[in-house]
């Protein structure tokens, strides 16, 4: 009855609209007092959850991504990207796609490249002929690529909940990240092609320069943070540290686009943001608790092994399931609730844990690009002005090929473990 009630309350609250943390907590409070365990075990847990070092990531790249963000990034990787790729035809959307491979080592979330690569890339491709759900669809699929490539803000959670090194976990998503942006710019071309989509005139090695130029400050912060992380000389807490230091050097003295004044408003914005995150976390680790202390992780994996141990049939299992979850759940509350559970099922068949970490957080990063709760999707479609059921349809072509790379870092493990492998 116990168990029936935390669901159940969670649940509910769900479908209320309360926010995630506040949902977590009020089920795990139901759950205490009807088994009469002392409330107490709220802030012990609570505290135990955000008392993590490697937690201190989360603040720090938050920090780093709105410092760029205020500093004139977003254009110059625009421009970049499309003096590198706009010629071909179809070139502001492969451009898009560019920009958020490279935007999304960066920011870290899928959110914040929808919103900023978004906000520039959708009207400019409106007013060049693109339509308005095509130019949707294709920012909100390549947004999904930013917490794939390094670093990432669900795999800095996931190192939290398991203790899976969250510097490997970076790295492990870099090759995978790669792929799915190749994907989509190949999608997009032939999408481009078919529908005689305009293209660009070369503008020339100059302006490639240039460009490149003008971005490299930018660009260079990726290789930081993979830097710092694949030698050893950086832990990813000091790596976050590192980037916001750096992040306000450029936006401040070297491209003089972020000033002073505004740093105190990005400093307090961005300690709401991760402290909204920790709370988030801390709840979790409440409600987590309570489904550890009642084994439902073991139940789930003596469940699926009771009717089948196969490992590729378990990964197909696991693929299914967070793909539907992803559909209707916010990522880091999946992952907050789910991750555990999976795991252990996952490494009870042979998969390796950062494997796992890796396709666990591809499979639900295509759920922010899915109906009916898609974040990614309804911000490119409010910014494009666009019906919801339209970029719906055109994104149907890039979620198959998301897909298609889900399976392919599902099924072959040296995707995401060759490079982690060089770390040890």
């Amino acid at each position: 009855m116990s168990l029936a009630i935390l669901f159940g309350v969670f649940v509910l609250g769900l479908v209320i609209g309360l926010p995630v943390a506040v949902t977590l907590g009020l089920s795990s409070l139901c759950y205490l007092l009807l088994e009469g365990i002392p409330l107490v075990v709220i802030p012990q847990k609570l505290f135990a959850g955000m008392d993590v070092f490697v937690l201190l990531c989360i603040p720090g790249f938050i920090l780093a991504g709105n410092l760029m963000n205020g500093g004139g990034i977003t254009p110059r990787i625009v421009r970049f990207a499309n003096a590198l790729v706009g010629w071909m035809r179809g070139g502001l959307g492969l451009t898009n796609v560019t920009g958020s491979m490279l935007f999304g080592g960066i920011s870290g979330t899928a959110v914040a490249d929808a919103a900023s690569i978004g906000g520039m890339m959708i009207p400019g491709m409106v007013r060049a002929g693109y339509t308005p759900a095509f130019s949707a669809a294709v920012t909100a699929a390549s947004s999904t690529v930013g917490p794939i490539i390094p670093p990432s803000m669900p795999m800095i959670i996931v190192g939290a909940l398991s203790g899976i090194s969250v510097g490997k976990m970076f790295i492990a998503g870099a090759i995978p990240g790669i792929l799915m942006g190749l994907a989509m710019m190949v999608t997009c071309y032939i999408i481009a092609v078919r529908r005689n989509f305009p293209h660009q005139p070369w503008q020339g090695f100059g302006e490639l320069g240039r460009s490149f130029v003008g971005a490299f400050w930018a660009l260079a912060m990726t290789g930081l943070i993979v830097g710092g992380l694949l030698s050893g000389i950086a832990t990813p807490t000091e790596t976050a540290v590192i980037a916001s230091v750096y992040a306000f050097v450029v936006g401040c003295f070297i491209y003089r686009e972020l000033p002073l004044r505004k740093v105190p408003k990005i400093i307090i914005d961005s300690a709401v943001t991760a402290a909204a995150i920790l709370a988030l976390v801390g709840l979790a680790n409440v409600f987590g608790w309570i489904l550890v202390s009642e084994r439902i992780p073991q139940m789930i994996s003596d469940t699926v092994l009771s009717i089948t141990d196969n490992k590729y049939a378990v990964i197909l299992l696991i693929n299914l399931v967070l793909l539907v979850v992803g559909m209707f759940m916010e990522t880091i509350a999946a992952l907050i609730i789910l991750f555990v559970p999976l795991l252990t099922l996952a490494t009870n068949v042979g998969v390796d844990p950062i494997h796992f970490a890796v396709f666990a957080v591809l499979n639900l990063m295509i759920g922010l690009t899915t109906p009916p709760v898609g974040i990614c999707m309804f911000i490119c479609a409010n910014i494009a002005k666009a019906p919801v059921s339209t970029v719906i349809r055109a994104l149907a072509p890039f979620l198959l090929t998301n897909i298609l790379i889900l399976f392919l870092v599902s099924y072959i493990p040296a995707l995401s473990t060759w490079l982690p492998s060089l770390m040890e």
